[in-house]
């Protein structure tokens, strides 16, 4: 099988994964008009912003094309919405490991089946289409909200990265690093398919 992350169309029941395309740029700019705690703990700025919203939107289509990353529009089926945006980052093909980040959601999408189905197609398509050994995803230290809701999708905390990244303000982070490994895999697929069942 061979280990190579492309733009590629995911659906469910209730969001659909659209590879990120320049027809997206205008309602997914719309959609990032949030109040500022949604993009509270982003490396960027706020993405309301438009100044910081067009070059990241740029920097997601100059790496999709580049095959470095795979960035998606989320899209809440039930009305055709754009409500968020996701990708694959640190792809390493060599080791058939990468990661799911970048990712945000309007509010109204917040605490919905939209981010549980939306990380549950990217870590399906991850591990069973593509044979993925491992899928990290990490958040800002003091970001609990973000660590509880990674470690309900069955990803294992592996530790603190202190002083890893730094913020378009400066500060530099201490990052939470979670994984979960293709032995994971069949214990989370359940776990979250059970709830996605009571949604």
């Amino acid at each position: 099988m061979n280990f190579d992350p492309r733009p590629f169309l995911l659906e469910g029941r209730h969001v659909r994964l659209e590879p990120l395309e320049e027809r997206h740029r205008a309602p997914l700019l719309a959609a990032a008009q949030q109040p500022p705690d949604v993009f509270q703990w982003f490396l960027t700025d706020s993405l309301a912003k438009p100044e910081a919203f067009h070059p990241w939107f740029d920097d997601g289509l100059r790496h999709s094309a580049a095959g470095t990353e795979v960035a998606w529009a989320i899209v809440r089926r039930r009305d055709g919405k754009l409500v968020g945006s996701t990708r694959y980052l640190d792809i390493r093909r060599a080791h058939r490991a990468l990661e799911i980040g970048n990712t945000w959601h309007a509010r109204e999408a917040q605490r919905t089946a939209i981010n549980t189905e939306a990380k549950y197609l990217l870590l399906r398509h991850a591990f069973e289409a593509l044979g993925a050994v491992r899928v990290q995803l990490k958040t800002d230290e003091r970001n609990e909200a973000s660590r509880r809701a990674i470690a309900r999708l069955g990803a294992q905390f592996e530790g603190i990265l202190r002083r890893y990244q730094t913020r378009f303000d400066g500060y530099v982070r201490n990052t939470a690093m979670f994984a979960l490994t293709a032995e994971d895999w069949p214990a989370a697929r359940a776990r979250l398919e059970a709830m996605l069942a009571a949604r």
